[in-house]
């Protein structure tokens, strides 16, 4: 188990995440689940933790019930190699949730995720502040982010 790991506060529905997601990323699997016992604040027998890793990383879902809300404050990065590997995160996490301007997108269960080429980084800085701004400039008109854009972009003026 590592030192530091997220947990994902869902109204019910973190077995359904967890496995949502597993389905998605490389390297993942549903390592643990938990069930509430008889004294506890929700009914006994249902789903309390899903202990689950993507792509080595691992995660904690929780079934808290409705008082907390996901929100963009705290978001999941994902790093994409290429297109056609941004373009499949952005596809399968995006189902049934809602995408937003700059690779930005919130999940069927309210998580937030921004999907970003591994390049983009590189791209906004530098010695070059044109370019980062021509790069900024285009990845304001953008919601599913476009790494041969970005990159014509940058390169210019």
């Amino acid at each position: 188990m590592q030192k530091i790991s997220p947990c994902l506060w869902f109204d019910g529905k973190a077995e359904q995440a967890a496995h949502f997601y597993v389905g998605i990323f490389k390297n993942a699997s549903i390592l643990e689940t938990t069930l509430y016992p008889e004294v506890a604040p929700m009914p006994a027998g249902t789903v309390m933790t899903v202990r689950f890793v993507l792509d080595g990383m691992e995660y904690l879902a929780l079934n808290g019930g409705p008082e907390f809300r996901f929100s963009p404050a705290i978001s999941f990065v994902v790093y994409c190699d290429t297109q056609p590997e941004l373009d499949a995160m952005w596809e399968k996490l995006s189902v049934g949730g809602a995408t937003q301007q700059c690779g930005w997108l919130t999940d069927q269960f309210g998580v937030c995720w921004q999907i970003v080429p591994r390049i983009l980084p590189s791209l906004m800085r530098g010695d070059d502040a044109a370019a980062t701004q021509r790069v900024m400039a285009a990845l304001l008109q953008m919601c599913k982010l476009d790494i041969a854009a970005l990159e014509q972009a940058y390169r210019h003026a």
